[in-house]
């Protein structure tokens, strides 16, 4: 198996697990925050996207799904466009409200672009170096599994945020 397929794989289970939390979610289990201040669904497959549409674009010289398909509008949030949640205070997240229609269109919509730049690379691709901020410098292949785990652990708090919500017969 080549780099690029196990990439893929593993994209493709958060594409699965972000269908499958918003499968028959409602808006108020969407806007619910667990414990009152937690962050909500809505805001957690928001953001999740926001990132993997941020980092992926970056990597790949592209322009952010968020922009150049119109999610930015879309959505029509009180936020900077390049807003991805980082450092977001209880208003901001509380401000993040989508139906999950739109949400799932738009991770979708990402996970197209990802799949699209992934295809194409082999395995050299990986070893360039996409961000010299950081000692040492950060690989493709870094930036990508680390997109890989932020994702998987924002797609699976959505997920425990609609099983409290169902357990406790609100949603």
């Amino acid at each position: 198996m080549k780099s690029n397929e196990l990439l893929l794989d593993a994209f493709g289970r958060i594409r699965e697990t972000v269908a499958a939390a918003l499968a028959g979610v409602d808006d108020a289990t969407l806007l619910r925050r667990p414990g009152g201040n937690g962050n909500s669904m809505a805001w957690l497959i928001w953001h999740l996207s926001r990132v993997e549409d941020a980092q992926v674009a970056s990597a790949a010289g592209l322009e952010q799904v968020w922009s150049s398909e119109g999610f930015a509008d879309r959505f029509g949030l009180p936020l900077s466009k390049r807003d991805t949640g980082y450092g977001h205070s209880s208003g901001q997240v509380d401000a993040v409200q989508a139906p999950p229609e739109l949400l799932l269109e738009y991770y979708e919509a990402v996970h197209r672009q990802t799949v699209n730049f992934l295809e194409n690379l082999g395995d050299d691709d990986f070893d360039r170096i996409v961000d010299t901020r950081w000692d040492p410098p950060v690989t493709l292949g870094v930036r990508l599994v680390s997109t890989i785990a932020d994702c998987l652990q924002h797609v699976g708090q959505a997920a425990y945020a609609k099983g409290l919500n169902s357990a406790h017969g609100h949603g």
